[in-house]
């Protein structure tokens, strides 16, 4: 869960939402550079005066500055495919949640048991109890084993909606005729709100 005024992002609960902070510092971090060298550069010209006019013809400095940006965007890229891949995979989940999105609530189904399937509506804030969060508290919460590979399937019944558990690093969209399926994996008990 978010804290109020908090700068960074929610703590990790997922080994693949560990991977995308990870990911994140990396990227953070290249940027930092650029953007000093940048700076730097920037107030170099306009503190020196121009003397080295010979410079503008070195074939070695274009070399240089075609290269170095090819090799900034593998950093970033070759980790960012990595991260998509293993996003992307499922390894023989334990449990199948169905889950479909409708005008105001969710539906969901543990489509490895026979009848077990529920509605989950957002408590009205003229009814939330002292400690509750308007928004996001609901009438019936998923109920999910940790340290267990689980599959969910998302789809729609009418619009588009956005399925997201933020410190599970999962945001799927809902499509009306369309079948999305993610994995997750907790590695902690908790109470998780998206």
């Amino acid at each position: 869960m978010a804290y109020p005024m908090q700068l960074g992002f929610q703590d990790a609960t997922s080994p693949i939402m560990e991977e995308l902070l990870h990911f994140h510092d990396h990227t953070l971090m290249i940027v930092f550079l650029i953007s000093s060298l940048v700076l730097y550069i920037i107030s170099l010209m306009l503190t020196t005066k121009l003397t080295h006019t010979s410079t503008m013809n070195a074939q070695e400095v274009e070399t240089v500055w075609t290269i170095l940006p090819a090799i900034i965007l593998i950093l970033i890229a070759l980790p960012s495919l990595r991260i998509l891949y293993m996003m992307d995979e499922i390894n023989n989940p334990s449990l199948t949640v169905k889950t479909m999105g409708h005008q105001w609530y969710w539906s969901y189904e543990y489509t490895d048991y026979e009848d077990l399937s529920f509605d989950s509506y957002m408590i009205p804030t003229s009814e939330l109890k002292p400690g509750e969060l308007r928004l996001l508290e609901v009438d019936n919460r998923v109920v999910l084993p940790m340290e267990m590979t689980i599959r969910m399937l998302i789809s729609s019944e009418d619009v588009l909606h956005s399925w997201a558990v933020p410190s599970l690093g999962l945001k799927t969209d809902a499509i009306p005729g369309r079948l999305n399926q993610t994995t997750l994996m907790s590695t902690r008990p908790g109470l998780y709100y998206g």
